[in-house]
C-alpha cells in the first residue's frame, strides 16, 4: 500500500525515532492517523477563521486525535477481543472525523478537504479489516507468544 503524499517526509522530520522503531509503527492505520492529526492541526487556523466553521474545531480535533490514541491502546492489549474493541473505537473516531471534515469544508480548499476525507476513509477501511482479523483470533497474544516460546520435546 502506497503511503499518503508527504507522510514519509513528515515522519522523518517530525516523528521521534523511538516511535518509528516501535512495532506499532508498522500499522498503516496508526501512521495514517498520526499524519491526519498533524494535517488537521495545520488546517485549524483556517477553520477557526471562518465564522461558519469556528465552532466545529474542538470536535474535529478531538475526533482526529482519538483515532491514533485508540489504535495505540488497543495494540497493547493481549486479547484479540480487546484489540478489536479499541480498533472499533478508532474506526468510529475516524468516521466522526470524516463527518467533521465534511462540515468544515467551507473553510478549506476543495483539494485539501478531499485529501483529508480520503485519508480518513483509508483509515476506516484498514481498521475494518483489522477488526475482522482480530475477531477471528481465538487465542490471546500472550498465549500465542508463550506457545511459540515452548521448547519442543526431544
Amino acid at each position: 500500500m502506497e503511503e499518503p503524499d508527504g507522510l514519509v517526509e513528515w515522519a522523518a522530520a517530525n516523528v521521534p525515532e523511538a516511535m518509528r522503531e516501535d512495532p506499532i509503527w508498522r500499522l498503516a492505520a496508526y501512521r495514517y492517523a498520526l499524519y491526519l492529526a498533524e494535517l488537521v492541526q495545520q488546517d485549524i487556523p483556517k477553520i477557526r477563521a471562518n465564522p461558519k466553521t469556528r465552532s466545529l474545531t474542538d470536535q474535529l480535533i478531538h475526533a482526529v486525535g482519538s483515532i491514533s490514541a485508540n489504535i495505540a491502546e488497543g495494540y497493547s492489549r493481549t486479547s484479540a477481543a480487546e484489540r478489536a474493541r479499541f480498533f472499533e473505537y478508532a474506526e468510529s473516531s475516524a468516521r466522526e472525523a470524516r463527518e467533521w471534515l465534511f462540515k468544515v469544508r467551507h473553510a478549506l480548499d476543495r483539494d485539501v478537504t478531499t485529501a483529508r476525507i480520503v485519508l480518513a476513509t483509508r483509515i476506516m477501511k484498514i481498521l475494518t479489516i483489522a477488526i475482522k482479523r482480530e475477531r477471528a483470533q481465538r487465542q490471546t497474544r500472550a498465549r500465542r507468544h508463550s506457545r511459540d516460546l515452548q521448547v519442543p520435546d526431544q
